[in-house]
C-alpha cells in the first residue's frame, strides 16, 4: 500500500456524469491488479473528511516513466463534485493499490464479462491484462448495460479490440431494451463459460450470482460499496459470508472482488 501525492494528467468529462481522470503516480502503482482500488482524497481543508473509493480503469507505464493510474467515476456527491473540478498538474492524495482484484488464469477458454453501468470502470484493466496473459482475446465476449446510450461507458475500448460485445439499455437508446442480464443468462444456457466477470448494480450482480449458482459456472464480482477506510479497520463494509460457518467479510480487505460461492447480498 502507498500513500502518493500523484499528479493530474487529465480529468475530463466522458458520458452524461461520469469523469475519466489519468493520475501520474509512484512507480510501485505497477503492482495494480485488475479489480483493486484506490482511496483518494479529494477536500478543502477537512471537507469531506474521509477518502472515497475507486476502482483501478486502467494501470501503465507512462513516457516519462513513472505509473499513469487512470479513474473512471460518476459524480454523485460532494466528493466527486469536488474532484471532477481538479486539473492538469493539480496534485492529489492516493492511498492504494488496495484489496482483492479479479483472478486471471490462462485456463479459462471461455470468458464472459459483464458491466452495468460504472461497473465498466475495472474492465479494461481486466482486458488488457487478459490480453497480457492469454496472448489473445479469443474467446472472451462482453454484456455492456446502462440506462442509456450516454451510460454506455468503453463501448469504444471493446470495439476497437474487436471483442464480441452485446449491448442493452433500460430506454431502448442503444441496443436492446431489456437488462443487461438478461442476453447473458442466453448466452450461459447456449454456451456455458469457464468464469464470468462482473460489475455493476448490486441487482444485477445478484441476477448474475443466482446464474451462476444454476449453471454451475465459476464467477467472480466485484461489489460496489461505500467505504471509511479501505483497510479493513472500519469494518463498516461487510459482506455476509455464505455458508455454514456465519459471520462477515469486508469488502475492502477480503474484496472487492469476491467468488460468488462465498458471500451472499
Amino acid at each position: 500500500m502507498i500513500l502518493d501525492q500523484a499528479n493530474v494528467l487529465w480529468n475530463r468529462a466522458t458520458g452524461s456524469d461520469c469523469v475519466h481522470m489519468g493520475l501520474a503516480c509512484d512507480t510501485r502503482y505497477a503492482s495494480a491488479r485488475p479489480g483493486q482500488f484506490v482511496m483518494v482524497r479529494a477536500a478543502t481543508a477537512t471537507d469531506p473528511l474521509l477518502r472515497r473509493p475507486f476502482s483501478i480503469h486502467q494501470c501503465g507505464e507512462g513516457a516519462d516513466g513513472r505509473i499513469t493510474v487512470e479513474l473512471l467515476y460518476r459524480v454523485v456527491g460532494k466528493g466527486t463534485r469536488l474532484l471532477a473540478t481538479y486539473r492538469e498538474g493539480d496534485q492529489i492524495d492516493i492511498f492504494g493499490p488496495l484489496g482483492k482484484g479479479y483472478t486471471v488464469s490462462c485456463d479459462h477458454e471461455r470468458i464472459y464479462v459483464v458491466a452495468g453501468g460504472i461497473g465498466v470502470a475495472p474492465m479494461p484493466f481486466l482486458i488488457r491484462t487478459l490480453k497480457k496473459r492469454r496472448g489473445d482475446l479469443d474467446g472472451v465476449s462482453v454484456f455492456l448495460g446502462g440506462r442509456s446510450e450516454d451510460d454506455l461507458l468503453c463501448r469504444e475500448f471493446f470495439e476497437s479490440r474487436q471483442i464480441p460485445l452485446t449491448v442493452t439499455t433500460d430506454d431502448g437508446t442503444a441496443g436492446d431494451q431489456c437488462f443487461i442480464t438478461h442476453p447473458f443468462e442466453m448466452a450461459v444456457q447456449e454456451d456455458k463459460p469457464d468464469m464470468v466477470y462482473a460489475c455493476g448494480p448490486i441487482d444485477m450482480l445478484q441476477c448474475i450470482l443466482d446464474f451462476a449458482e444454476v449453471h454451475s459456472v465459476r464467477c467472480e464480482i466485484s461489489i460496489e460499496t461505500a467505504m471509511a477506510c479501505g483497510m479493513g479497520v472500519c469494518l463498516g463494509c461487510a459482506v455476509k459470508r455464505r455458508g455454514s460457518d456465519p459471520g462477515y467479510l469486508h469488502a475492502c480487505r477480503d474484496g472487492p472482488v469476491f467468488d460468488v460461492r462465498k458471500i451472499v447480498f
